[in-house]
């Protein structure tokens, strides 16, 4: 039994000014709720922290949470999202690397909550 699906993704080597663009982030962030069908419980949260700092947003879902931290200092954006039933695999290479202009993308996948 499980009692959800986690993906972690980073995304490194990307163009920091696209990093510091909470419009582009936002789009991002709608197009994976969206795409696969999540549910978003009021309104998202975002914070931009002063420059060279990057921002921080968070969707609550009724699947459970979508979120996404930006390092424009470093190239770095990574997400979380977590959701209580199984959802389709989501194109976080080819999206994350076209939208931030990445280098490098890793999406992992954990099944939480597995039991023997």
């Amino acid at each position: 039994m499980t009692v959800g699906q986690e993906w972690l993704v980073d995304a490194i080597g990307c163009a920091p000014e696209r990093l510091c663009d909470l419009n582009t982030l936002q789009q991002v962030c709608e197009r994976i709720i969206t795409e696969l069908d999540l549910h978003v419980i009021g309104e998202s949260v975002w914070h931009q922290f002063p420059s060279p700092g990057g921002i921080t947003g968070i969707y609550l879902l009724t699947e459970s949470h979508l979120t996404c931290h930006t390092y424009p200092e470093t190239g770095i954006v990574t997400f979380n999202l977590y959701c209580c039933r199984p959802r389709p695999e989501w194109r976080w290479v080819e999206e994350l690397t076209a939208t931030f202009a990445a280098r490098q993308v890793t999406a992992r996948t954990f099944m939480r909550g597995v039991t023997d």
